[in-house]
């Protein structure tokens, strides 16, 4: 998984691309640090260029879900496509974001 991050005025958008497995937990544990500069901000996943995603992914992305609700932002993740989307839907990944 590579990843670049934008900061503007209402938090931070990473986007992320390529496969996200759990080879790459211990990068996106570093990824969960900026929440502690974002209190009261927005904190958004670009996923549009992620193009496989396992379990384990999946399962980090609940751990940036609690850690965000911990810190008190708002966390998105937007464009999923192929794929990515496909995983998502199947498991009804959208409603445990919310």
């Amino acid at each position: 998984m590579e990843h670049s991050i934008q900061t503007n005025s209402n938090g931070k958008v990473v986007r992320l691309s390529g496969r996200m497995t759990f080879a790459d937990f211990e990068g996106f544990q570093k990824l969960l640090a900026l929440f502690q500069e974002l209190r009261g901000k927005k904190f958004e996943f670009d996923m549009s260029d992620v193009d496989y995603i396992d379990s384990s992914a999946l399962g980090m992305i609940l751990l940036a879900r609690d850690a965000a609700q911990t810190h008190g932002i708002e966390l998105s993740l937007t464009g999923a496509k192929g794929q990515v989307k496909r995983i998502m839907e199947v498991t009804k990944f959208n409603q445990a974001m919310n």
